[in-house]
């Protein structure tokens, strides 16, 4: 279960959540409007039909076997999907944080049952739009579906790139890259979770780590 929380964030009155929900839909708007001009009633939709949620560090936002029914915009915090392979290792597919969105492609857009499972990795605060939703407001604003085109082109790009380092560079090449995309990451993220979102061992990165 999602739940609002505690000391650290401090979102227990009404005017904190409020405010919280302002600089979301700032942020998802700005996002929005500088891939396409945004209508009056596309900015209420996306207030009216986002809902902030808060998820402590590890929450479970969909598991494996489940549909995946929402699309999350990342306010504040950090979202991982991962896999088990054949072998039964758990493997990190992607690592997102604020102001990205974070979304199982296959199963949100067919609406079928996944095999990936989407966890926050840091306590975060998220904007999300269900499937149902997203499908109405295509339907209602004509501008949301060359905003939808666009940022799935951009997640087609960042997953073509993300092949590409693992056909032509090594892995020391891969986690250079990484850091210089997110030299925050370090700090961030279990290098374990890093490891495997690299295609190498603990062992292997900590190598890399020494050397540099």
């Amino acid at each position: 279960m999602v739940k609002q929380w505690n000391s650290s964030f401090n979102y227990e009155t009404d005017a904190c959540q409020e405010k919280d929900r302002q600089i979301a839909h700032k942020a998802i708007l700005e996002i929005f409007g500088n891939i396409h001009p945004l209508s009056l009633g596309l900015k209420e939709s996306i207030r009216e039909n986002s809902k902030l949620i808060y998820c402590k560090k590890k929450h479970i936002l969909t598991n494996f076997n489940e549909v995946h029914k929402n699309i999350y915009f990342i306010v504040r915090g950090g979202i991982r999907t991962y896999f088990i392979d054949k072998e039964g290792s758990d493997i990190t597919s992607w690592l997102l944080f604020e102001n990205d969105l974070a979304v199982s492609v296959l199963s949100f857009f067919s609406q079928k049952i996944g095999l990936e499972a989407m966890e926050t990795i840091e306590d975060s605060i998220l904007l999300s739009l269900s499937h149902t939703t997203l499908t109405k407001m295509y339907t209602e604003f004509i501008e949301f579906n060359f905003i939808g085109r666009i940022l799935t082109e951009q997640y087609y790009i960042r997953s073509e790139e993300k092949t590409n380092a693992f056909r032509i560079l090594n892995a020391s090449e891969r986690y250079l890259d990484l850091l210089k995309k997110r030299p925050d990451i370090i700090n961030r993220v279990p290098l374990g979770y890093i490891a495997s979102y690299l295609g190498i061992t603990n062992s292997t990165l900590s190598r890399i780590r020494r050397r540099r």
